[in-house]
């Protein structure tokens, strides 16, 4: 059970918090809100002289506004309620069990009234924001994780099919700007129509057999490649047994 001394030096506590949070408010005007439609809080007329991106931003730092707010009233209406609870002589006692409130825990959260146990700050929300349901990639909802990656035509092909046609994305949007303007969209670089490259110039018989090399251009740049790098394949060097009997012996 709380002593007079621990009652009154958590009293001046949320008191002292309380004063805080008023302050807050009232030196951040509120935070804007108590005026109408936001444009007032930005002193503007209207969006229409604005630019999509500006309004966007703008946006942004409204609902964040909204949020903040909402923390600060919550916070507020707390405090009151720890305060009433002090007046009615049940501080420190779980509003759901009954049980003692550690003192620990009354003095690192003041304005609580439940035990750990019985917080209701302590269920996690899984809800997602309904933005997030049309934040997706360009080809839709489709699982493109490495473990599931295949070589089948699917979605992300479609959409690069289409892509070549043109795109909203810029040279500034990629990560390594394309030659091509018509280049420009995502895995523009990918293979069509193959998965590495030695399959334009590396061919079999009907059976799989008689591996042969047709030099031509993509072979030529195919070496030159490797030659860079210092490696003999696309994957690195060959294993010793293999290597072996492409490297002349020493005189």
């Amino acid at each position: 059970m709380l002593s007079t001394q621990q009652l009154a030096e958590l009293r001046l506590q949320l008191l002292q918090e309380k004063n805080d949070v008023e302050e807050h408010l009232e030196q951040n005007d509120h935070l804007g809100l108590e005026r109408g439609h936001f444009h007032e809080s930005m002193g503007e007329l209207s969006s229409y002289d604005n630019h999509p991106a500006d309004e966007g931003t703008e946006l942004y730092e409204r609902e964040k506004d909204l949020a903040l707010n909402e923390h600060y009233q919550l916070q507020l209406r707390n405090i009151n309620h720890a305060l009433e609870a002090m007046e009615k002589g049940t501080y420190g006692k779980c509003e759901v069990c009954g049980s003692e409130i550690p003192v620990e825990r009354l003095e690192a959260l003041p304005n609580t009234t439940y035990c750990i146990e019985h917080s209701p700050d302590q269920i996690v929300s899984h809800n997602r924001p309904v933005e997030e349901g049309v934040l997706m990639p360009d080809f839709g909802k489709f699982d493109m994780d490495e473990k599931d990656e295949n070589v089948a035509y699917d979605a992300e092909d479609s959409w690069q099919e289409v892509a070549q046609w043109g795109t909203s994305e810029t040279p500034s949007d990629l990560a390594f700007p394309q030659d091509n303007y018509q280049d420009i969209y995502e895995e523009a670089n990918e293979n069509v129509g193959y998965v590495e490259d030695f399959e334009n110039f590396v061919g079999t018989d009907m059976y799989g057999k008689d591996i042969t090399v047709y030099p031509n251009p993509q072979h030529e740049q195919y070496e030159n490649a490797l030659d860079e790098e210092g490696i003999m394949t696309s994957f690195g060097d060959l294993p010793a047994y293999e290597h072996d009997p492409y490297v002349d012996d020493e005189k």
